[in-house]
């Protein structure tokens, strides 16, 4: 007999941004597994066993729940954001490509939540709304040549990039090669959107260019949105700027 593993998405941090699926399914849970920030958000639940891990220890966290389900229990895994946006999901079904044939009879559930770079462009108006992609610049899992090649790339297809992990204290110069990138295929004029703790109390957002965004602080917390060559700010009356990206592409004559 088996149970269930739910991988839930918290969403980018705000409680009412949490979908009613993700609260049941953590509610219904015996054991809930994640990284310790992210169980801290998640209200206590009589009853209910914690299992809290480094962010470093995916892989083994999804081991543990899929050993936790196959075993019979109603089980938890939580992300922040989507769980399938540079998180749990992919350790998990890495987990039971590798593992034992039993996990591959295992109920898994993926409740979907707000991914960063969606709150991140509510916030501001609409910098998504054209083709865009999203890369990590973390290299823990990748080689950073890979990062390069990838930033080239969709730099040189001028999509709008959603840029992730952006800085950390082990490697605070890489997002000033991801703007040096950048500023070679783009016009410095170029919006780039920093959105650090979206919906948190200590929110903060800011709109600059390529030609100032080196100065604007970044951590962990961050997503940045650097916009196409089509994405346009538009002045409010009222505080801050709306970036959006229009629904069309122009092609030169």
């Amino acid at each position: 007999m088996t149970g269930r593993l739910s991988v839930v998405g918290l969403g980018p941090g705000a409680e009412d941004l949490v979908a009613p699926r993700a609260h049941a399914a953590i509610e219904a849970a015996g054991h809930l597994l994640g990284y310790a920030p992210y169980v801290a958000r998640v209200p206590p639940i009589p009853g209910q066993e914690r299992h809290v891990s480094d962010n470093r220890e995916e892989l083994a966290r999804a081991r543990h729940a899929l050993d936790l389900a196959a075993a019979g229990h109603e089980v938890a895994v939580v992300s922040s954001g989507d769980p399938g946006v540079f998180a749990m999901a992919s350790a998990v079904f890495e987990a039971i490509e590798d593992g034992p044939a039993e996990w591959r009879a295992i109920d898994v559930q993926l409740v979907p939540g707000i991914s960063a770079m969606f709150a991140a462009a509510a916030r501001v108006g609409a910098p998504l709304g054209h083709d865009f992609c999203a890369i990590s610049l973390s290299d823990n899992l990748k080689p950073w040549e890979t990062v390069l090649q990838r930033l080239e790339a969709a730099a040189g297809a001028d999509f709008v990039v959603a840029l992730y992990n952006p800085v950390s204290q082990a490697r605070p110069w890489q997002i000033t090669r991801a703007f040096e990138v950048f500023g070679r295929h783009r016009v410095l004029s170029t919006p780039v959107v920093f959105a650090t703790a979206v919906s948190r109390p200590d929110e903060r957002i800011e709109v600059a260019t390529l030609a100032t965004a080196a100065s604007v602080a970044a951590d962990m917390r961050t997503v940045i949105i650097i916009g196409s060559s089509h994405t346009r700010v538009v002045d409010r009356n009222g505080p801050g700027r709306w970036v959006y990206t229009p629904r069309w592409t122009r092609v030169p004559a």
